[in-house]
């Protein structure tokens, strides 16, 4: 994780821009600060940050389409910072490219734990892409370029879903527990936070299962954890 690594903090509440700037300068982060969408997306172009967090409600524009302009040329890690509680607000985040998401009221202790794994999962996505590609029956992961292949259609994955996916694929059938993934995925200081996982493994689900409500690639061990499941091969070694 890059303890100096740039920061760009995208929001319209001053009290709140404020707030999270204090926070991340005091974990040694350097901040830069825009209260509209405009302002952010000539920030992000003019100051190429490591990071962004944006929040959804902007006053001259959706936070929704800011990140999928910016997903048109930047791989830049996103945190969606929203109010909104309803799922389908949280997929369309996930369906323009944010890799993670903070949900209002949050705790500096949440916030810096995210930023800390948002960080390192770019970390891991660049120490693996010279790793053969993971083919699991009709999936196959590219590590190269962080792509999932299923039924000929081609998926680009953001840092965390990759990361997600890759332990999964990984270790093919085997039980994974719900704490270990989120371990591996988002962090040790926040495990036992299974919100997070359960959104993504749902979101995994509807990219590569042919119904997402009856899968049958990635399974769930009620209140244990996850496995892929390859029948063509045993389980991974």
């Amino acid at each position: 994780m890059k303890r100096n690594a740039r920061i760009l903090v995208i929001d319209d509440d001053p009290r709140l821009l404020r707030l999270l700037q204090l926070n991340l300068e005091a974990e040694g982060y350097t901040v830069l600060c825009a209260a509209s969408g405009r302002a952010g997306f000539e920030a992000l172009l003019a100051q190429q940050p490591d990071a962004v967090i944006l929040d959804l409600m902007l006053p001259d524009m959706d936070g929704l389409a800011l990140c999928e302009r910016v997903r048109e040329f930047s791989d830049v890690p996103v945190i969606i910072l929203t109010a909104r509680r309803g799922e389908g607000e949280l997929v369309q985040g996930l369906d323009v490219g944010a890799d993670d998401y903070i949900a209002k009221p949050f705790s500096s202790d949440e916030l810096l734990a995210r930023m800390r794994a948002v960080l390192r999962r770019v970390g891991f996505s660049e120490s693996v892409q010279r790793s053969p590609d993971i083919i699991r029956g009709d999936v196959s992961l590219s590590c190269a370029d962080r792509k999932l292949t299923h039924s000929g259609k081609v998926v680009k994955l953001s840092h965390t879903e990759f990361k997600l996916l890759y332990f999964l694929m990984a270790n093919a059938n085997h039980l994974l527990s719900n704490d270990d993934l989120i371990a591996r995925v988002w962090g040790a200081d926040l495990v036992g936070n299974t919100d997070s996982l359960r959104t993504y493994i749902r979101y995994l689900r509807q990219k590569i299962e042919a119904d997402p409500k009856n899968p049958k690639h990635i399974i769930a061990e009620r209140g244990i954890g996850y496995m892929f499941v390859d029948p063509e091969s045993g389980p991974a070694r």
